[in-house]
């Protein structure tokens, strides 16, 4: 049975008395949750106290991005192996919002991969499409280069210790969302591209959504056979919508 997994993606929000406000109440909310199932990505300052505050409860953490680079003079950069320093569970790689607005190519992608499962974190590497290539039909060519770029980096085997968020770009910020149906084609294409690679690895990947999910639309979406739960932006900042979304990733 494939891991369910309900990952909150804060980008650049938050401060120290409201992050603390929100883990109080996210993990009143889903208290009883099977840890693991629940998860936040925050910015880098508040990794330490988000450690301290969630170690011992059922919510796991992780980072938004991480450096390719294991050390070095590579100014404002963050390792991975900082990243164990904090506990880390997961970090995200080759986001959007990465890749549009500071250039990280698919190569670039590929190796921060590498080094996040190096240093035996999760790497949570995102795909998608933006408007542009949905509406001239090359959906399916663009997700197929983001992963291959990583199965040629490290191998089709690495992906039994990573998670995969598709992210339709047309839907991240934009109040759209892909209905059930059209999210649950691309993350089928997804497993069956995996498949040609090696059908146990594809079986038993988590795929996330990560197109704008909401309190109200979660369940619909996580019902579908291939959406093994989200990825989520804004939705992640509001406890009480968060945690609804918790629940309907729940195994």
């Amino acid at each position: 049975m494939r891991k369910k997994l309900v990952a909150g993606n804060w980008k650049m929000h938050g401060s120290l008395v409201q992050n603390n406000e929100l883990l109080d109440a996210v993990i009143a909310g889903t208290a009883g949750m099977r840890k693991g199932n629940c998860a936040v990505c925050v910015p880098y300052p508040y990794l330490s106290s988000v450690q301290s505050i969630l170690q011992s409860t059922h919510i796991t953490w992780g980072a938004q991005n991480v450096s390719q680079f294991s050390k070095g003079a590579y100014t404002g950069e963050v390792s991975a192996a900082m990243l164990n320093d904090f506990s880390c569970h997961y970090a995200i790689v080759g986001h959007s919002e990465r890749r549009s607005l500071f250039g990280e190519d698919s190569h670039t992608v590929a190796l921060k991969y590498t080094a996040v499962q190096n240093a035996g974190l999760m790497p949570i590497l995102c795909v998608g499409e933006s408007l542009q290539q949905r509406d001239t039909g090359v959906t399916q060519q663009v997700v197929t280069e983001q992963l291959d770029a990583v199965i040629g980096q490290a191998g089709v085997e690495s992906l039994r210790k990573a998670v995969i968020a598709y992210e339709p770009v047309w839907a991240i910020g934009t109040g759209e969302t892909a209905t059930p149906q059209q999210a649950q084609e691309v993350h089928a294409f997804i497993r069956e591209n995996i498949a040609k690679h090696d059908i146990a690895v594809a079986a038993g990947i988590t795929i996330l959504y990560g197109g704008s999910v909401k309190a109200n639309n979660a369940a619909e979406l996580f019902a579908m056979p291939d959406i093994d739960g989200g990825l989520i932006g804004g939705a992640s900042l509001i406890a009480e919508d968060f945690v609804t979304i918790c629940r309907a990733g729940q195994d």
